[in-house]
């Protein structure tokens, strides 16, 4: 079943720790679907991801939008507007916002859980702009 949605219809979600939006459009949620999860990301400048890895879950970001660096245990490399990045299961790793950062996310499957290795638990939570709470494991 095909489905369209503009993403100013769809849930915001926004990090506990700032500097984080997400928009989902394939999830189980909206498309029923725990296969994979999809969606746009926004870092704001200098905003930084926890260092960690995800168990059962191969994914990949589409740099939409400025500059990043992605910090893996092989090293950093600068990201910028259409760069592809393949990050496997159990690949440690950071992104971190050069300057205002949108990339387009895919996690697949969409049932894993994430470790921080550098960071918090607060940075795996999310609030839905209705004042739910999702936290992502």
């Amino acid at each position: 079943m095909a489905y369209i949605f503009n993403q100013d219809e769809l849930p915001k979600l926004v990090s506990v720790v700032p500097g984080r939006e997400r928009v989902f459009f394939v999830d189980r949620d909206l498309a029923g679907t725990d296969d994979m999860a999809a969606g746009i990301m926004r870092f704001a400048k200098g905003t930084v991801s926890p260092y960690h890895f995800h168990d059962n879950c191969d994914h990949f970001y589409l740099i939409l939008e400025g500059k990043g660096l992605l910090e893996t245990s092989e090293g950093s490399i600068s990201l910028v507007k259409d760069d592809l990045v393949f990050i496997g299961a159990n690949d440690k790793h950071r992104l971190t916002a050069a300057e205002d950062l949108t990339f387009f996310e895919c996690k697949a499957p969409n049932h894993f859980k994430t470790n921080i290795l550098e960071g918090s638990e607060q940075e795996l939570k999310w609030r839905q702009v209705d004042g739910n709470v999702w936290v992502q494991s």
